[in-house]
Parts: C-alpha cells; structure tokens; sequence
C-alpha cells in the first residue's frame, strides 16, 4: 500500500492572539505554549480526525506547539503507546521568538518518553546565517526535501499500509507540500490552526530524488468539493510568484527581530 502522510498544522498558540495596543508583540515570546482555545482546537481534531486507528507514526516539529498539538490532537495513538518523533527539519520558517525551539534538556524535560529526540541535536534551534536552518529559501527548500526523503524511507522501512501524521507550521507546510494555493502574506500560510490534508508521494517507487507530495483525491475533495486540482503547472507559478515575497517577509522579520533584542538589551542593561 502506498504510504499515507497527514500533515497537520498546529493548534493556535500564544503567538497567534494580535497585539494588544501598548503590549508586547507576541512573536516576541520564546516558543509559546497553546491557548485554551488551541487546546480545545486539539480537542475537536481528535474527535473529527477519521483515522486513529490507522495512524503508524506521529512525527512533529520539535517546537512546543506542535509537540503539545499531537499529544493532543492523536491521543489515541499516544495513549496506544506512540512517542511522538521531533524532526527539526519540519520547524517553523522564521528566526523570531516565536518560531525558535528550545534546547533538547529542556524539551526532556518537559516531555519524558512522549517525545523521541533521537534526532534533536544541540545547535538544532539556532537560525544564525550560517545555520542550515537560517530563514532563507534554499535552505528552507533543502530541509523541506530533506523531511520529505526522511518521511518516504520510514514509510519504507515500515512497509504495509503506513499512516504517518506529521504536526507543523504554516510557512513551513508550503515548502514540504510545494502548494502556495491560498497563501496570503498577512497570515503567512494558507492553512488554518488545526487544518489537516492528506498526501502520497508521486513517485511510489521511491526514485524521486526530491520525494515530491501529492494530494489525495479524498483529501482535496472533502476540502474543496468538486473543484479541479491545480496542475504542476499551475503549483510551480504560483509558487515562483510567492517565493521573492517570502524571502523579503523572512528579511524584513529578521531585521525587525534584531532591532527587538537590540532594544531589549538597551533596557535590562
């Protein structure tokens, strides 16, 4: 059976209320936990959600988000014995606060045996230039086939039917699926908290080096009805046409978030 890949973005976090007038910016707080509405979001996706029992793998971004979105979102699978697996290619896109993880002791801590950090490293958090996780588009584009090749071989390794759900982030989520439909540059995604959608790899015989998703008919349908999936064509435009403006919101957010912390200095110093 060809593999099955549920790719989930996390619930609404701290990060995700607007600015109160004269309060602190939000993306400003260091990898924020859920709000009791992304809690009860979690809730309603695990009584919705038709495939508990299928579920073979819970993989998530090692971001506390994303971590607490599948604990709760997939209870029956957690509680059927499933560690949730941190994959840091899936993090977040940007270097702000927000979308920076914490270090592995502290993620131990916090999580015990529900989170696997086999493949959490030190250094996996930082977003310096240097870093292949610094917020630019070839490396955005390169951990995000990185993740895809990395998801088609546990499918592999598993073999049968798999069912691996995969809990990240909106900016993120457009680099792993190669899909900007929808996409606007004042959410920064095209998917809602909580939203999921359902892929194969196109290439079933595991050949494409770049291990490319598509979405299931099932998946497109019970999200968009009858209308017609867009073309490799018509993905690969859209793409060209979001790419320039993200890398320029990645910028302009790096420079935002330099001038913050220059600021927060100024202040505790």
């Amino acid at each position: 059976m060809p593999a099955t890949i549920h790719l989930v973005r996390h619930a609404q976090g701290y990060h995700n209320l607007p600015r109160e007038k004269g309060g602190p910016d939000p993306h400003m707080l260091s990898d924020p936990e859920l709000t009791e509405l992304g809690k009860q979001q979690c809730a309603d996706l695990c009584a919705s959600f038709p495939h508990h029992d299928k579920i073979t793998h819970l993989v998530a971004s090692p971001i506390r988000r994303t971590v607490y979105t599948a604990l709760l979102s997939f209870r029956p699978a957690v509680d059927a014995g499933k560690a949730v697996k941190a994959l840091p290619e899936v993090q977040e896109v940007s270097s702000l606060p927000c979308d920076t993880g914490s270090a592995p002791d502290v993620l131990a801590r916090e999580f015990d045996s529900k989170l696997d950090l086999a493949l959490v490293k030190d250094g996996w958090n930082d977003k310096s230039p240097s870093s292949p996780f610094a917020p630019q588009l070839s490396k955005l584009k390169a951990r995000s086939r990185a993740a895809r090749v990395w998801l088609r071989d546990l499918a592999a390794r598993f073999g049968g039917d798999p069912h691996i759900v995969v809990v990240t982030h909106g900016g993120i989520l457009h680099f792993l699926n190669q899909d900007w439909d929808g996409m606007t540059k004042e959410a920064g995604t095209g998917w809602k908290n909580t939203e999921w959608r359902s892929y194969e790899f196109v290439d079933a015989s595991g050949e494409d080096p770049d291990a490319k998703l598509r979405e299931t008919s099932a998946s497109w349908e019970r999200r968009r009805g009858s209308a017609a999936p867009l073309s490799e064509t018509e993905l690969e435009e859209l793409a060209a046409a979001h790419m320039d403006e993200m890398q320029e919101e990645l910028d302009r957010v790096e420079v935002l978030r330099q001038a913050r912390e220059a600021e927060s200095k100024k202040h505790s110093g």
